[in-house]
C-alpha cells in the first residue's frame, strides 16, 4: 500500500545492491591513493593516470566515483587585484630626485630565515638610496626608510612602484600626498614596467647574493650595506658613462672633477657619509 501511495515499484523498493566486485574494490583504492598524492588534479586527469596504468575507465565513472568519495576538488578562490590608484602619468627621470623607484626583493639566510630587502632607486642617477634586509616589513617600516632617503636625498617628484600591499596600503598614499609625492603604479604582472629597480635586482642577486653565505641578518645587513657603499661609490656603471653613480650625482648637483679634487671628494667613498642608522 505504501509503495502504490508513493507510486513506487515494489521491485524497486525491494532492490539490494550487489557488494563491489573485486576489481572494484582494487579500483576503489586506487583511485582514492592518485586523488591523495595529486590532491590538485581534477576527475579528468586521475582518469588519465588510470587508463595508463592500464584500467578501463571512463572520465565519468572516475567523477561518480570521487564524489562518493568526497574527493572532489574545492574550486579556487579568484584574488582580487588590489591596484594602487596613480597620481602621476608614466615618466622617464630626466634629472636627479625626478623619479624614484622602490620595489622589495627577497631570499633567505643559511639557516633558512626569510630574508625581504626593501630597495629604493634614483632611475636618472642610478643611485641606491636604501638597500634594508629584514625578516619581515610592514607599511610603516617602508615609509620610516623612505624618510630617511628623503631627509639625505630629498623628495622626488615621482614614486614608481608595483602595487603591493605596503606600497598600497592606505597609510602609504596619503604620507605621499602629505609630502607631495606623486605615485606611479605599473600595471599587475608587468614588472618590466619597473625595469630599472629590475635590472639592479639582478646585478644585486649575481654580485652579491650568490656569491655571499649569509648565516644571519645582522650578517646579511653588513654585507649587503657593503654592497650598496660598493655599488654606489666605487662601481663603473654602463649606462653613466662607465662613472659610478654617486659621482655621476655629484656632477648633476653642478660639481666638476675639478672641484671634487678641491673639496677632497677624489675618493668616492666622500660622497655618501651619512648613511641611514638603526
Amino acid at each position: 500500500m505504501a509503495c502504490r501511495f508513493l507510486l513506487l515499484a515494489r521491485a524497486t523498493f525491494l532492490y539490494r545492491g550487489r557488494p563491489p566486485s573485486s576489481r572494484q574494490q582494487r579500483l576503489a583504492k586506487r583511485l582514492r591513493v592518485l586523488s591523495e598524492a595529486h590532491p590538485r588534479d581534477g576527475y579528468r586527469r586521475i582518469a588519465a593516470l588510470l587508463r595508463q596504468e592500464g584500467w578501463a575507465i571512463g572520465k565519468r565513472q572516475v567523477q561518480r566515483l570521487r564524489r562518493a568519495d568526497g574527493l572532489r576538488v574545492p574550486p579556487t578562490r579568484r584574488r582580487l587585484v588590489r591596484r594602487g590608484v596613480s597620481t602621476g602619468l608614466p615618466t622617464k627621470a630626466t634629472r636627479r630626485g625626478h623619479v624614484w623607484t622602490w620595489d622589495f626583493v627577497s631570499d633567505a639566510t643559511v639557516r633558512g630565515g626569510a630574508l625581504k630587502m626593501l630597495t629604493i632607486l634614483d632611475e636618472h642617477t642610478r643611485e641606491c638610496h636604501v638597500l634594508r634586509p629584514d625578516r619581515a616589513m610592514r607599511a610603516a617600516d617602508v615609509l620610516a626608510w623612505l624618510e630617511r632617503a628623503i631627509q639625505e636625498h630629498g623628495a622626488p617628484a615621482f614614486l614608481r612602484s608595483d602595487n603591493g600591499p605596503e606600497f598600497i596600503a592606505k597609510e602609504a598614499p596619503r604620507w605621499l600626498a602629505e609630502h607631495k609625492v606623486r605615485t606611479i603604479y605599473i600595471e599587475p604582472g608587468r614588472p618590466w614596467q619597473n625595469g630599472f629597480v629590475e635590472s639592479f635586482h639582478g646585478r644585486f642577486r649575481d654580485e652579491c647574493l650568490n656569491q655571499e653565505m649569509l648565516w644571519t641578518l645582522t650578517e646579511a645587513r653588513v654585507v649587503i650595506e657593503d654592497f650598496r657603499g660598493e655599488y654606489n661609490e666605487r662601481r663603473p656603471h654602463g649606462k653613466l658613462g662607465y662613472q659610478s653613480p654617486a659621482r655621476f650625482a655629484a656632477l648633476q648637483r653642478g660639481l666638476t672633477p675639478a672641484s671634487l679634487t678641491e673639496a677632497g671628494q677624489t675618493n668616492p667613498t666622500q660622497l655618501h657619509t651619512n648613511q641611514p642608522q638603526d
